[in-house]
């Protein structure tokens, strides 16, 4: 089935090159179905680029999704045309009144500051309460998970020691095995990761209502769980693409930062050979297995009576 996007939006052609079934809102209009609502909060500076990560992953579907994007008023992106931005992103609050059957709240490069430095944290956190009574699952990225964690549960996050940055082994914890957002996962798998700073097990652990259901031993907590599945906080970035890191890495080593070269990534750990892509399985069961188990089967027929 087709996922239901923005007329004209850029992602629409580039997928389609990739053979992946898009259809624009005026052809969805056509046919008697409810599609799915899923609200896409986008703070990567890069929209464009993140939107046809996430559109990729979320056509890999048999539902009809029509993908709401949202912006913060209170922040106006560098890096990306004002007119796409005008053409296809509503203010928070133009759509706090509406009802999602999923969301998605991506990373953010604001890592290394503070919550409360960061120029928008009182709309973040407006919208992370709104989507607990709007909303049926939300999906929590990178920053996000740490932010979304900081906000609803107290979880602090921690600076590294140098960049956690690569591609690393993960593993489903013990007893959750079974959980229907693992379905289809191999014993072990791989997830990219770019981030300076971590949550931590043990404060985790301190609270009843959250569980760890997947971590690295190299780049640690991977997953947490609230609510029964409303709420995943994961940390990595199964959504990238096959050259994200590689982009990260050549950018940094041209502005001269302290960069060494993503673990796990390049073909014989060479730049010159490329990326060796082996995550592309596990993104398309994790983003599928949340839509069909979190989101569709979760989710009442009447948006309105979501809870």
């Amino acid at each position: 089935m087709p996922l239901n996007l923005p007329d004209r939006l850029p992602a629409i052609e580039l997928l389609k090159k990739e053979n992946i079934f898009v259809i624009d809102n005026s052809r969805a209009c056509a046919q008697d179905i409810r599609p799915l609502r899923l609200a896409v909060l986008n703070l990567m500076p890069l929209k464009i680029t993140t939107e046809t990560d996430l559109v990729r992953l979320l056509s890999n579907s048999p539902l009809q999704i029509e993908v709401c994007f949202m912006k913060i008023k209170s922040h106006t992106p560098k890096n990306t045309p004002i007119e796409h931005m005008k053409a296809f992103y509503r203010d928070f609050c133009d759509m706090k009144d509406e009802r999602f059957d999923g969301m998605i709240v991506t990373g953010a490069p604001v890592e290394l500051m503070e919550f409360e430095e960061v120029s928008y944290w009182e709309e973040i956190k407006e919208i992370f309460d709104w989507t607990r009574s709007h909303v049926t699952s939300t999906f929590y990225i990178c920053w996000a998970a740490q932010a979304g964690l900081y906000h609803h549960y107290g979880i602090p996050k921690h600076k590294l020691d140098k960049k956690m940055f690569g591609v690393f082994r993960h593993h489903v914890c013990n007893g959750f095995e079974t959980l229907p957002i693992f379905r289809g996962f191999d014993d072990e798998f791989f997830i990219p990761h770019s981030r300076h700073t971590e949550i931590r097990r043990e404060d985790i652990e301190q609270h009843n209502e959250l569980d760890i259901v997947s971590e690295s031993e190299e780049s640690g907590v991977h997953i947490v769980m609230a609510r029964g599945g409303r709420e995943f906080f994961v940390t990595g970035h199964s959504e990238y693409s096959p050259f994200t890191l590689d982009a990260e890495y050549r950018r940094d080593v041209v502005k001269g930062l302290p960069i060494e070269i993503p673990v796990g990534y390049y073909r014989d750990d060479n730049p010159d050979k490329g990326p060796l892509v082996k995550w592309r399985g596990t993104a398309n069961l994790l983003f599928s297995n949340w839509l069909n188990y979190y989101v569709y089967q979760e989710t009442p027929y009447d948006i309105n009576d979501i809870k």
